[in-house]
């Protein structure tokens, strides 16, 4: 399944980003007098100034490819199939499957629901969740360039859960974005901005809460929350800073295949203030694509929720299945002969959990890649007996039917 591809030119003015040259000196062959002769010296091929011309290269497009995928939600299931024979951890498998997506994108972004706070803090799965350092070696490995840390679930083990997270990024991984959760408060203003090929890309992220659980007193700008106030300074910031600004919030209503009302309202904000792509999660279930358009005539793509990247829920409800079932949002920015970026392309790769129990067996397929036979395998049929191959393809179709193109 592929999508149909969109343009979006922005109606702002960005900036032009000026390219430097600089000339080098030309090398001239010289003849050496060793005591040769005269005669000799004129049998010499003569010594000019030319050098050869090339032809100049055709000044290539600046262009970005980004992709996004959903929740990382470490389930004790996943938690417990990276502990390998001789007591370590490996993640790897997790990304397997679709790590040559991810590792051709120029800038690929993950949803980390869970802290990672580390062994140290006891692994565990819901409703206070935590994961293994070795989850973010397997994410670096897979080719993440940014990490989205601001969920719900950020605070479930407290202070020192952020500090060891985050310390765990900085101390092994400094080059990675990490976005959401900040140690200190001037991390947390600033902004953002990933320069690649010549176009700079903000991303902003924030959570609608964190089940009740405040910040610590000593460091209430730990999480991004879901704040007019912050929100509007923050995009308002980053529209100055960069030539596309992307905006990830963790909202919306868990398993729910529609989209809010708190949604809409926030996807209207993100779209006053100029924001040029929203990609959502936390539903743990896919939701519509569409564009918003505000009045001035701003348009704004927006991929509500993009479901679980991975997870292994112990739910048995009707629609259980559902939570197999994600996406992987990708979309191509230009910069156009005008100087303006827009987004010239976008597109979503339906994607499936398969579930089973063991060391290293759990892992996410792209549904293009998934047969009938896997489905009659995945563990989710014990929980939910409607799970199965065509139920997935349905689901897509009912939620992203309108896109979708065989």
């Amino acid at each position: 399944m592929a999508m149909e591809q969109q343009t979006l030119t922005s109606e702002q003015n960005w900036e032009t980003i000026e390219a430097t040259t600089g000339t080098s000196g030309q090398n001239r062959e010289t003849v050496a007098d060793t005591g040769a002769s005269q005669a000799d010296a004129a049998k010499q091929e003569p010594v000019t100034d030319e050098v050869p011309t090339e032809a100049e290269p055709e000044p290539q497009p600046e262009e970005v490819s980004i992709i996004m995928v959903g929740d990382v939600l470490l389930h004790t299931n996943v938690n417990n199939s990276g502990l390998q024979e001789d007591g370590t951890y490996n993640y790897d498998h997790l990304f397997a499957q679709v790590k040559d997506d991810i590792e051709e994108a120029d800038l690929a972004l993950v949803n980390q629901e869970v802290i990672l706070g580390g062994t140290e803090l006891k692994l565990s799965g819901y409703p206070a969740f935590n994961g293994a350092y070795e989850v973010g070696d397997a994410l670096v490995d897979a080719g993440f360039d940014v990490i989205l840390h601001a969920t719900n679930h950020a605070l479930d083990k407290g202070k020192k859960g952020i500090l060891n997270c985050l310390h765990f990024w900085k101390e092994n991984y400094p080059d990675v974005g990490v976005v959401g959760l900040y140690e200190t408060e001037e991390e947390r203003n600033q902004i953002y901005v990933k320069e690649i090929n010549g176009i700079r890309v903000a991303i902003l992220n924030y959570t609608y809460g964190t089940n009740g659980i405040k910040p610590p007193s000593d460091m209430p700008y730990t999480v991004n929350y879901l704040q007019e106030q912050l929100v509007r300074t923050q995009i308002a910031q980053a529209e100055d800073l960069a030539d596309f600004t992307i905006v990830c919030p963790h909202w919306g209503t868990e398993y729910e295949l529609g989209t809010s009302a708190d949604q809409g309202k926030w996807a209207k904000i993100f779209a006053e203030e100029g924001a040029d792509l929203v990609i959502g999660t936390h539903p743990h279930v896919i939701e519509p694509i569409e564009w918003v358009e505000t009045q001035d005539g701003h348009r704004m793509l927006v991929y509500y929720s993009l479901g679980n990247f991975i997870n292994s829920t112990s739910g048995t409800k009707p629609g259980a299945a559902n939570r197999m079932c994600g996406g992987m949002a990708k979309v191509t920015l230009v910069r156009n002969e005008a100087g303006e970026v827009e987004l010239a392309e976008y597109d979503v790769e339906p994607l499936v959990t398969q579930m089973l129990t063991g060391t290293g067996r759990i892992t996410t397929y792209r549904f293009s890649d998934y047969t009938r036979e896997l489905a009659e395998e995945n563990e989710m049929r014990k929980q939910d007996k409607s799970f199965s191959y065509d139920y997935c393809e349905q689901l897509f179709e009912k939620v992203w039917g309108d896109l979708l193109v065989d």
